[in-house]
């Protein structure tokens, strides 16, 4: 069958269209492809922008990351959102600098061994800082492969058979396959967009299997989530005065973020103890718990 998505027309594409972010120069560096990917997992880039910024000039290595606290990995995540993700970071540039020399390793297999990282995010740092050829399938290249090759919009996860099938359609050439791996996140980001994809803008739109097919559904049409209410809004609310205070904070100042339900306020700083993103620091002269982000 023959490629739909074809080296060429896609690459022209990225190269007159392709947006300048800081971590696709050629300056970046593995870290800041590293910090880049862990950032943009489920958070916009305009969200992600200030804050990575601000985050290279403070920590522009791993072993500056490493030396700093837990606690302020969390407070510079600021409200990114999965504040979980800025501890697994740590704990990756931690092991970074104990078993790579501070290197941020190229091998995919061995970036996957590293605190937080997944098969995503190994294969998008071996692809963008190391130029490997190896197939990097987000959201994004999903879509676009399942659309204009397949003929169908697939919203299903990612599993290993679209790995394999994005694999078959990437150069030979390793570099030229790293750049059409970032072209095609680059066309589903600002082409073939989830809601409202611009067809007549897209490179490939004569040849795509989707179009052809009068553009049908999604197979797993992707659900909003709610917010108002939830346990992230809770979450979100107390991580927003632990962010804010140098010193640690009384538990009625906590509680006082969410009055509605005493009882899910306190199921959700449970959660964030457990989770590491909080903890008990003191006690008041009365005995009571004083909180505070990870030492």
């Amino acid at each position: 069958m023959t490629q739909v998505l074809d080296v060429g027309p896609v690459l022209d594409f990225y190269n007159h269209n392709g947006r300048d972010l800081p971590w696709r120069r050629p300056d970046a560096g593995a870290w800041a492809v590293l910090v880049s990917e862990v950032m943009l997992q489920q958070t916009p880039v305009a969200r992600v922008l200030p804050v990575y910024l601000h985050w290279l000039e403070r920590w522009p290595a791993p072993a500056d990351f490493a030396a700093d606290s837990a606690g302020e990995a969390v407070r510079a995540w600021g409200r990114l959102g999965y504040p979980r993700r800025a501890l697994r970071l740590h704990a990756a540039a931690t092991r970074i600098v104990r078993d790579h020399g501070g290197a941020v390793p190229a091998d995919p297999d061995v970036l996957r061994t590293l605190p937080g990282i997944g098969e995503y995010t190994a294969r998008a740092v071996a692809a963008f800082a190391f130029g490997a050829r190896v197939p990097v399938v987000d959201v994004n290249v999903h879509r676009v492969v399942s659309r204009a090759e397949r003929g169908e919009d697939d919203r299903t996860p990612v599993t290993a058979a679209d790995r394999r099938e994005v694999e078959e359609l990437l150069p030979d050439d390793a570099a030229t396959a790293a750049r059409y791996s970032a072209a095609l996140m680059e066309l589903g980001a600002l082409v073939c967009t989830a809601s409202r994809p611009a067809c007549p803008s897209c490179p490939v739109r004569t040849g795509c299997r989707w179009r052809a097919a009068g553009c049908p559904p999604a197979t797993s049409p992707v659900r909003s989530q709610a917010w108002a209410g939830t346990d992230r809004q809770v979450r979100g609310r107390i991580m927003a005065v632990l962010r804010d205070r140098s010193e640690p904070v009384p538990q009625r100042d906590l509680a006082g973020v969410w009055r509605d339900d005493p009882a899910q306020w306190r199921r959700c700083l449970d959660g964030l103890i457990t989770d590491g993103l909080a903890e008990v620091a003191a006690v008041d002269a009365d005995g009571d718990p004083l909180f505070a982000l990870p030492a």
